[in-house]
């Protein structure tokens, strides 16, 4: 018999795009939970690393990083830790991925995708000047300046997705819905997010 069950929701963005926003909006819409920061917490417990290390390096890697980490790994013996952080955070997704949820990044649609889970998997998208207002509002720049900024965490998380996923992180085939902020705001964009996760009926076995 067909029953209604809510679907697995992944959420990649650019920086300042609305993806934290939009995911809380989703949970409360949906009444799944929503991971993103408080995901630190599990991929620490699976890990080992400290908490730290999972912030600094569980989503994003700079392109000398990538080098160094590519090189390095030809040794037999060594194993990155920004290896060993992705390896925990896969075992956390798939497990989280055992009920509804919304999981912000971590390159979960592409994990989830590769373990044949269904998802809908979102991209967030926004003109320069928008996702620039809303970082100057997170104010997690500290010194460097707030464009600067923007542009860094983009081209981490960029160069992340790309490693470990051999995808290009703002490819739109890879996604079920890409939106750009711009033009339609979150309250809007989860709305038809909702509607569709709610009409999706699959055969409980």
């Amino acid at each position: 018999m067909a029953e209604k069950k809510l679907p697995i929701i992944t959420i990649n963005r650019e920086y300042g795009a609305g993806g934290r926003t939009l995911a809380a909006v989703l949970s409360e819409k949906l009444k799944i939970p929503y991971y993103d920061r408080d995901f630190v917490t599990k991929t620490v417990e699976e890990s080992g690393f400290d908490k730290e290390d999972v912030e600094r390096e569980g989503e994003e890697i700079s392109k000398p990083s990538q080098i160094l980490n590519d090189f390095l790994n030809s040794a037999a013996s060594f194993n990155s830790s920004h290896d060993e952080i992705f390896k925990a955070e896969k075992n956390v997704i798939l497990e989280l991925a055992e009920s509804p949820c919304i999981i912000v990044g971590r390159c979960a649609n592409h994990i989830l995708k590769e373990a044949g889970i269904d998802t809908i998997s979102i991209y967030l998208h926004a003109p320069f000047e928008k996702r620039l207002k809303r970082t100057s509002e997170l104010a997690e720049y500290g010194n460097t300046k707030p464009e600067k900024y923007m542009e860094e965490r983009d081209s981490k998380r960029s160069t992340y997705y790309k490693h470990y996923t051999g995808c290009d992180i703002n490819d739109a085939s890879d996604y079920t819905f890409c939106f750009d902020v711009g033009k339609i705001d979150i309250p809007h964009i989860a709305q038809i997010i909702a509607d569709v996760a709610d009409n999706d009926e699959r055969s409980e076995e």
